[in-house]
C-alpha cells in the first residue's frame, strides 16, 4: 500500500485571506494601470519578430503538414502515452505502488519540492508536462527537410517554449508557491508583483530580471579584492599588477585577457575562488587587462583597436614593469579568441615576447558556434548594426539577455519563481553580481566580430583577417598551448574549442574540466568539485579524444600549474612588487574602469 503523507499546506485565517487578496487585486489594479500609462508616454516599440524566428516556424509547419505519416505515428505515441500515464496515476489513487513512467533528467532542480513525488496530483501534473515536452521536443525533431539555420532555430526556441510552460512556473500549479501563497494572505504574490514592476521598470519596459542586489557585494571590499596596483592605461585597458605573496617568483610573468563583454574580476571574485589571487599565491608575478566599459565616445573603436591596445600595449607594459623579455599569456571566452588573433599578429611579425598561452573556453573555429548562432544571421545581424550606428554601442544588457535564455531554467525561470511568485529577494550569489555587469562593445568593433568570426569564420583562415597590415595565419602560432574547455558549455561547446588542436604548429595541451562556461574555469582545488579529463593523443574527433581520456578529481588549475613550470623557465626571481618597474602606480586595484557600469 502507498501511505505517502498528504499535501497539506498551512492556510492562513480565511477571512484574512480573503481580506488580503482583495487589497492586493486593488493594489494590482493600481501599480499595473500606473506602469502601463509610464510606458505609453515613454514611446517604447517592441520588434515583433527580433529574434527572425517566424520564418523558420512557417517552414517547419509546412513540411510537418506535409508528412501526414509522422503527424499520425507521433500523435498515436502521445496516445499511447498518455493512456499509460492515467493507468497508472489511477492505479496510485487506488493505494497501489507503480513505478514513475516520467522522470526529470538528472540536474534538473524544477521538481525538487517533496509534493512533485508525494502528492499524486502534482506527481501526474510533473508527468504531464514532461511527457508532452518530450513527446514535442521528439515531432519536431522527426522533421526533415528544414535546412540546417532554421533547423537550429526551431530546436533552440521549442527549447524555450516547452521551459516557459513548465508547470513549476505558474502559481495555481507549483506547490511550493501554493504553500507560500496560503501562510502569508497572499502577500508574496504582492511583493511578487512589486519586483516585477520593479524589474520592468529598471529595463525601460523590457524585463531586466534581479538576480542579485547590487548592494550584497561590493568592489574592492567582497570582490575583486586581490591587492595591487593599476600601472598601465589607454583608452580601452587598464592594466592591474598584483602585489607579490611569495618572496621570491617564477621569472616568466603571467598576463591575463578576461572577455571585454563582462568585468574582469570573475577570475577574482571571493578569495576563496579567485582564480588570480591563487595564481599569485603560487609564485607567479600576475598581470590583466580590465576593459573600459566603452560609450558613444568610443563607438570608433575597431577589433583592430582591441588587439593593439589591448593584448599588444598589455604585453609591452607588463615588460616593462617586470624588466622580463616574455610573458605567458591566459585568454578567457572571447579574450582567448583575440588573444589568438594577437598571438597570429606577433607571429607574423616575428615577435617572441609570447611564452606560452592558455585558452579557456575560447573558441577559433566558429563553424559549429552552438546556440550562440541561432542569434547571428544577417537579418538579425542588420538589425544589430543599425540600433548599434543609432547608440554607437551593444547594450550589455541585450547580451546578457542572449547568454541567459541558453540556460533559461536556471537563468530566467527560476528567478521568476523566487522573484515573483514566491516575492522574495534573491540570494546573494558573487558569480550572478558579475554576471549581472555587462559591459557595451563598441559598434565597429562588435558587427566585425559577428561578421568575420561567425557569421564567416575568417580567424581560421590563412590571410582571413587582415589587421593593421598583418595578414593572420594561426597555423604560425609555435607557442606551447594549454586549452581548457568544460563539458556542459552553452557559449563555447567543448567540440569547437577542441578544433584549435588541429591549427596551432607548437605543442598542444586540451583539458577537458567538468560543469559549465563559469563554474568549469572558476574551480578552485579546495573546492574538490567536477573534476577534469586529460589525454595526451590529440584525437581528429572530440568525441574519440574524450572516449580515451582519463578522468581526475579536483580542479584543473593544479595541472595547468605543472604544465606552466614545464613550459616556462623555472628559475626564480625576487619577488616584483607593482612600481618596482619602469611604469609608475596609477592608483590601487580594482582601478577605475571596473566602476563603469552598464546603466550608468
Amino acid at each position: 500500500m502507498n501511505d505517502q503523507p498528504p499535501y497539506t499546506p498551512t492556510i492562513a485565517d480565511p477571512e484574512e485571506l480573503s481580506r488580503s487578496l482583495s487589497t492586493i487585486v486593488q493594489r494590482s489594479q493600481r501599480l499595473v494601470t500606473e506602469f502601463l500609462t509610464r510606458q505609453a508616454t515613454s514611446g517604447v516599440s517592441q520588434d515583433p519578430d527580433p529574434l527572425n524566428v517566424g520564418n523558420a516556424f512557417m517552414d517547419m509547419t509546412a513540411k510537418m503538414m506535409a508528412d501526414p505519416e509522422l503527424m499520425a505515428r507521433s500523435s498515436l505515441t502521445l496516445w499511447q502515452d498518455y493512456l499509460g500515464l492515467w493507468q497508472n496515476t489511477a492505479s496510485r489513487m487506488m493505494g497501489q505502488d507503480v513505478d514513475t513512467a516520467f522522470k526529470p533528467e538528472e540536474g534538473d532542480r524544477r521538481f525538487r519540492d517533496q509534493a512533485w513525488s508525494e502528492n499524486g496530483v502534482f506527481d501526474f501534473i510533473k508527468q504531464s508536462y514532461l511527457l508532452t515536452s518530450r513527446w514535442l521536443q521528439s515531432t519536431v525533431d522527426q522533421v526533415g527537410g528544414l535546412d540546417s539555420e532554421s533547423a537550429r532555430k526551431v530546436d533552440f526556441y521549442i527549447r524555450q517554449f516547452v521551459d516557459a510552460l513548465s508547470p513549476t512556473n505558474f502559481a495555481m500549479t507549483n506547490p511550493e508557491v501554493i504553500r507560500e501563497t496560503l501562510a502569508t494572505g497572499g502577500e508574496n504574490l504582492l511583493h511578487g508583483l512589486e519586483n516585477l514592476l520593479a524589474d520592468l521598470e529598471r529595463g525601460k519596459g523590457k524585463l531586466d530580471i534581479t538576480k542579485t542586489d547590487p548592494d550584497d557585494f561590493a568592489l574592492g571590499d567582497s570582490i575583486a579584492t586581490t591587492p595591487g596596483k593599476v600601472i598601465f592605461r589607454n583608452d580601452l585597458i587598464e592594466l592591474i599588477q598584483f602585489d607579490p605573496a611569495t618572496e621570491s617568483v617564477f621569472k616568466t610573468p603571467v598576463l591575463i585577457i578576461p572577455p571585454w563583454i563582462n568585468k574582469y574580476y570573475i577570475l577574482d571574485l571571493r578569495e576563496k575562488n579567485s582564480f588570480i589571487r591563487w595564481t599569485v599565491q603560487q609564485g607567479h608575478t600576475v598581470f590583466v587587462v580590465s576593459w573600459v566599459n566603452p560609450d558613444r565616445k568610443l563607438a570608433h573603436k575597431t577589433f583592430e583597436n582591441y588587439l593593439v591596445e589591448g593584448p599588444v600595449a598589455a604585453v609591452g607594459a607588463v615588460l616593462a614593469a617586470t624588466g622580463n623579455d616574455q610573458v605567458n599569456m591566459v585568454g578567457y571566452c572571447i579574450g582567448g579568441t583575440l588573444l589568438a588573433a594577437a598571438l597570429a599578429y606577433l607571429a607574423a611579425t616575428d615577435d617572441i615576447r609570447v611564452k606560452s598561452a592558455t585558452f579557456l573556453t575560447s573558441m577559433v573555429d566558429f563553424r559549429e558556434a552552438g546556440d550562440l548562432s541561432v542569434f547571428i544571421d544577417e537579418s538579425q545581424v542588420q538589425k544589430l548594426e543599425k540600433a548599434m550606428n543609432e547608440r554607437g554601442y551593444l547594450e550589455g544588457r541585450e547580451m546578457a539577455t542572449t547568454f541567459n535564455m541558453m540556460r533559461a531554467n536556471d537563468l530566467i525561470w527560476s528567478f521568476v519563481i523566487n522573484n515573483y511568485l514566491l516575492g522574495k529577494a534573491p540570494f546573494p550569489f558573487d558569480i550572478l553580481y558579475w554576471n549581472s555587469d555587462s559591459t557595451r562593445m563598441p559598434a565597429a568593433m562588435h558587427s566585425f566580430y559577428l561578421r568575420q568570426m561567425y557569421m564567416e569564420n575568417k580567424l581560421v583562415e590563412p590571410g582571413g583577417i587582415v589587421l593593421c597590415g598583418v595578414p593572420l595565419d594561426l597555423r604560425k602560432v609555435s607557442v606551447p598551448t594549454y586549452l581548457v574547455s568544460t563539458l556542459e558549455d552553452h557559449i563555447a561547446p567543448w567540440e569547437s574549442t577542441y578544433a584549435a588542436t588541429g591549427i596551432y604548429q607548437g605543442p598542444v595541451k586540451f583539458v577537458l574540466s567538468g560543469s559549465g562556461h563559469i563554474a568549469g574555469i572558476i574551480n578552485p582545488p579546495e573546492a574538490r568539485k567536477y573534476g577534469y579529463w586529460t589525454n595526451p593523443e590529440l584525437s581528429k574527433s572530440p568525441e574519440k579524444w574524450l572516449e580515451r581520456a582519463t578522468r581526475h578529481d579536483g580542479s584543473w588549475w593544479l595541472d595547468w600549474h605543472q604544465w606552466l613550470q614545464k613550459h616556462s623557465p623555472k628559475k626564480m626571481v625576487p619577488s616584483r612588487k607593482p612600481g618596482d618597474g619602469q611604469l609608475t602606480p596609477i592608483c590601487d586595484a580594482p582601478g577605475e574602469y571596473v566602476f563603469l557600469r552598464a546603466t550608468d
